[in-house]
């Protein structure tokens, strides 16, 4: 039987004009290379890793109303003070489209309209606030309408951090004037837990300079990394005479705040700039606009709630009140 194959396969290599030998030699070959390959030890390789699975961000909200709720699920409000926010909130939904809302007991239990969130940075929306925040002023005392004006400024403020919106349509709106009642500045032991939380680098070199200084909101605030005087513990504002002044523990947190930057604002959001934003208020080196006014004093009250007996959080003007009523004290 071998013997004939193997005639076949000569006489068929002859009649193609091929010896014997050259047209066994593929076969062979491919012989050899199966055998080298059975007899090579197989590597130890391991699955292959794919794209890294992490969370999606959530598209931004295309209706006011479940932004409201969005900005409430992650605040850090107690249930009494989150019904009084959506309260205040949602009637901000009439003013955005124009309309009144309802008065006296019938304002709690409304449906407010649907509005889109995009409204919000539309230019009618500040005059639309304006106006309404002027009639409501007409309707109930200053405390409320300020309140109110507060909850909405918090939560365009986070909104915008979501980057839901561009705009701030509470920029140019003010608090309504009226005779509150004075706030008294934290006490000595209010400041030590104040200074013992857990918190930011940025918020905690920011409320020491506060209170050592006793220097105003806005010149703390408007200071300059290359006009800063680590060594000597002081720094010019930017407007006005006179030095802004702490103390040598102070210097060392703005340290490692600034990490070596020279340039730019100290204190900085946590956002690039937006477009347009003037150039002194920008860091070359990150891009980030200096923080406002608006956004430290909602940091620090939100911050400050936990340690405070009423729930309400503390305000920046108690922290400057108890430092310069402690540089009195000490002379």
């Amino acid at each position: 039987m071998n013997i004939c194959r193997s005639k076949c396969a000569w006489r068929r290599g002859y009649a193609e004009g091929v010896p014997v030998n050259q047209a066994q030699r593929p076969a062979a070959r491919e012989a050899e290379r199966r055998s080298a390959v059975r007899s090579r030890p197989r590597a130890l390789v391991g699955p292959r890793p794919g794209p890294v699975a992490g969370p999606e961000p959530e598209p931004a909200p295309v209706e006011y109303a479940v932004a409201v709720d969005r900005y409430l699920a992650g605040a850090s409000l107690g249930a009494a003070s989150r019904r009084v926010y959506r309260i205040s909130l949602t009637s901000w939904a009439w003013a955005l489209v124009g309309r009144r809302p309802p008065n006296g007991a019938q304002r709690r239990g409304a449906v407010p309209p649907v509005v889109p969130l995009a409204l919000l940075d539309r230019a009618a929306a500040g005059p639309r606030l304006a106006r309404a925040l002027a009639e409501r002023a007409g309707a109930t005392d200053p405390r409320t309408v300020n309140r109110e004006l507060s909850a909405l400024r918090s939560a365009v403020g986070w909104w915008q951090d979501q980057g839901w919106i561009s705009a701030d349509a509470t920029a140019g709106l003010r608090h309504v004037a009226g005779r509150a009642a004075p706030v008294p500045p934290l006490t000595g032991p209010q400041v030590a837990r104040l200074f013992r939380a857990c918190s930011a680098l940025r918020e905690h070199a920011f409320w020491r300079v506060v209170y050592d200084s006793g220097a105003r909101i806005e010149d703390v605030l408007g200071l300059d990394a290359g006009r800063v005087d680590l060594r000597g513990q002081s720094a010019p504002p930017r407007r006005g005479d006179g030095w802004i002044r702490w103390r040598d523990a102070t210097s060392e947190v703005l340290g490692w705040l600034l990490a070596g930057r020279t340039c730019g604002p100290v204190f900085l959001t946590d956002r690039r700039a937006p477009a347009g934003a003037a150039a002194a208020d920008v860091c070359p080196v990150t891009g980030r606009a200096r923080m406002s006014y608006r956004r430290a004093a909602e940091i620090f009250t939100t911050a400050t709630r936990p340690l405070d007996p009423a729930g309400r959080g503390w305000t920046l003007g108690q922290l400057r009140q108890a430092g310069l009523d402690a540089r009195a004290v000490a002379g």
